[in-house]
């Protein structure tokens, strides 16, 4: 009798551990144009990725576009895998920074300006 007992200690002790296993993250599927490995923008007016990204970039950037989208699809990789992002609007008020994490998170690794953006400044980097 005893032995039934431990026995459905143990089960039930390995049920609730079991259960109580988070799960890893999963990613997103890589936007349109957007390959694991890059922060992509987007000047679409949509608040999903569509089309050919205004920018894309494995590596520090900086120059002069357009975005209302952004999405970090970057690896993660310690001391690379973040990325800050500088911006003005377009009425000049900036500069504006954001760092932003890697799919799948946990933290922000994609977003939508409701107006158009000038993206000047694309720095990868550690954790935010």
């Amino acid at each position: 009798m005893r032995r039934s007992i431990r026995a459905a200690l143990t089960l039930a002790a390995a049920t609730v551990m079991v259960g109580s296993t988070a799960l890893p993250a999963s990613a997103e599927p890589n936007p349109p144009g957007c390959p694991k490995g890059y922060f992509c923008g987007w000047s679409n007016g949509e608040a999903y990725p569509v089309g050919t990204p205004s920018i894309r970039t494995a590596g520090n950037w900086s120059g002069s576009v357009s975005i209302n989208k952004f999405f970090n699809n970057g690896y993660a990789y310690p001391g690379a895998d973040h990325v800050t992002m500088t911006w003005y609007t377009w009425d000049g008020s900036g500069p504006h920074s954001m760092c932003v994490h890697y799919n799948p998170g946990p933290g922000q690794y994609e977003g939508y300006f409701g107006d158009s953006v000038r993206l000047v400044k694309v720095r990868w980097r550690g954790e935010c």
